[in-house]
């Protein structure tokens, strides 16, 4: 039980660090640099990547495609990581496109942004925890919290391309 505290604390610390990291990167603007302005279609294309990985890696588990599962959920992992360093760059580099829908069009969108928000926010340790469960052989409590992981983490990298589409116009 030493390990699996040690690594609960580690979980804790980069789920709050995380968030606090990204939140102060988007107040920097690094100056005299080129727009990354390619970027979005690329992210939103990796977050439609990682709904694709994460259905297939459930799909393989329940066929009991162990090590099919493993590489899936770690190619997703990769991703969403990959994902959230392009989204800091490009923020970096880019004011923010304001939404320019209007009616009731407007309220899905902040709707679906907002808890696309918060939910990446709380995913994290989500994620950790149930990858630290995974390789520490720990598969009865794995599979307890990836019954919640997953179909949170799959909202959000659906929602983050419908985001994109619904933004995308405004670009």
């Amino acid at each position: 039980m030493v390990g699996k505290s040690k690594y609960n604390v580690y979980i804790w610390i980069v789920s709050i660090i995380i968030p606090l990291v990204v939140a102060f990167l988007f107040t920097v603007r690094i100056p005299n640099v080129e727009s990354l302005s390619f970027l979005p279609p690329i992210y939103a294309t990796i977050n439609g990547l990682t709904s694709i990985l994460l259905i297939t890696a459930l799909w393989a588990i329940k066929n009991k495609k162990i090590k099919l599962h493993e590489g899936l959920m770690k190619t997703a992992i990769g991703f969403s990581l990959l994902f959230l360093l392009m989204y800091v760059a490009y923020h970096m580099t880019s004011d923010s496109t304001p939404y320019g829908g209007e009616g009731v069009v407007r309220y899905i969108y902040f709707f679906i942004l907002i808890t696309h928000i918060f939910l990446s926010i709380g995913i994290i340790p989500m994620v950790l925890i149930t990858y630290v469960r995974a390789i520490s052989k720990q598969f009865a409590d794995h599979k307890k919290i990836a019954r919640y992981t997953f179909p949170i983490w799959l909202y959000i990298a659906i929602t983050g391309v419908v985001v994109y589409l619904m933004i995308s116009p405004y670009y």
